[in-house]
């Protein structure tokens, strides 16, 4: 192997990581704002009480924020630092879209993240919020290539 391999593969590996903490990082920021519209604790809710209300709700949520970063990976152009950046900026722009559109739907439509993780049957509300979800994240993906 040469010289210029080995560098090539360093410096890979080192973006792979580096973009893997930064959409880990923004995932578990989606996770908590969403924690933060619903009543308890999500985790436990998910856990303890297998509620499908809040799994997919929160599951729609992290594949949004999982599409935004792939395009904002995408749309760098192999520029690291500005690719990182950009990748934290939309991500976080996404994740911000995503809560405003369930306040919203909350307050045009009725439909409430807080009433749909009270319900323990898989809601039509819940469906439509993660559908939502999905298309806040391929919009803002499609944006940012």
């Amino acid at each position: 192997m040469t010289t210029v391999f080995l560098e090539h593969l360093a410096r890979g590996a080192g973006s792979i990581a580096s973009y893997a903490a930064v959409g880990v990082i923004l995932m578990i920021v989606g996770f908590y704002v969403i924690d933060l519209a619903t009543p308890g604790k999500l985790s436990q809710i998910i856990r303890t009480e297998r509620n499908p209300n809040a799994t997919l709700l929160a599951t729609s949520a992290l594949a949004a924020v999982g599409l935004i970063v792939a395009a904002s990976i995408w749309g760098s152009g192999g520029r690291l630092a500005e690719g990182l950046v950009s990748t934290a900026v939309f991500g976080l722009v996404g994740i911000a879209v995503q809560t405003l559109a369930m306040l919203l739907f909350d307050r045009v439509v009725g439909i409430s993240v807080r009433e749909l993780v009270k319900e323990p049957q898989l809601q039509p509300g819940a469906r439509l919020l993660a559908v939502t979800h999905i298309a806040i994240g391929l919009i803002t993906a499609v944006a940012v290539i």
